[in-house]
C-alpha cells in the first residue's frame, strides 16, 4: 500500500506523524512542567514554615547552654576516675572543702537500660550558702551526671554563715 502512494502523501503522512508526536510530546511536557512547578512551590511553602518555627543562630546557641551535656557511661574503672575528677574539679570551682569523697557500692539500675549506676558520695563538705547554690548550678555542666541522690546541707548554730553539706551524686556505667 506505501508503494502505491505518490512522493507528496508520502511527505505528508511523515509530516502528518511528526506532528501527531509533538502534540504528545508537548502535552507530556507541559504536564510534566506543571507537576514541577506545583513541587517547586510546595517546597518553597515548607522551607518558608521551616525558617519561621528554627531558631536563630543566637537563641539556638542561648538553647544549647542550657540543656546540660552527657556522655555516654564507660566502663566501670575508667567512668569512676572521670566521675571523681569532674565532680572534684566543680566542688573546688564552687569553693566547697570536702573532708572525703567515697564510691558506694554499684547497683543495678531498674530504668537504666541495663547499666549500672555508680554513686560517690561527698561528706562534711565545709562552705556557705552561696557556694551550695553555686555547686548546684554548675553541676548541669557535668557530663557524667546522672543525677543527685541525696543532697543534705546542715547549719553549724554557732556560725550561721557555714554549712555542713552531704550529697550524693551518681553517674551509670558499662
Amino acid at each position: 500500500m506505501i508503494k502505491n502512494l505518490s512522493q507528496r502523501d508520502k511527505r505528508a503522512l511523515k509530516f502528518g506523524a511528526i506532528c501527531a508526536a509533538a502534540i504528545v510530546v508537548f502535552v507530556f511536557a507541559t504536564r510534566w512542567l506543571g507537576y514541577w512547578a506545583e513541587v517547586r512551590r510546595a517546597l518553597d511553602v515548607k522551607r518558608n514554615k521551616l525558617e519561621v518555627i528554627s531558631p536563630s543562630k543566637g537563641r539556638q546557641e542561648g538553647l544549647m547552654t542550657i540543656v546540660p551535656v552527657f556522655e555516654m557511661p564507660e566502663s566501670e574503672e575508667k567512668q569512676k576516675f572521670l566521675f571523681r575528677d569532674k565532680f572534684n574539679e566543680q566542688l573546688k570551682k564552687a569553693g566547697v572543702k570536702s573532708e572525703t569523697l567515697q564510691f558506694l557500692p554499684v547497683g543495678k539500675s531498674r530504668q537504666a537500660g541495663g547499666y549500672k549506676l555508680l554513686r560517690l558520695q561527698c561528706r562534711r563538705g565545709k562552705c556557705n550558702f552561696g557556694q551550695v547554690l553555686d555547686l548546684l548550678a554548675g553541676l548541669k555542666e557535668n557530663p557524667y551526671l546522672v543525677g543527685i541522690e541525696e543532697f543534705k546541707i546542715k547549719c553549724d548554730p554557732k556560725k550561721r554563715q557555714e554549712f555542713e553539706l552531704d550529697l550524693t551524686v551518681s553517674t551509670f556505667v558499662k
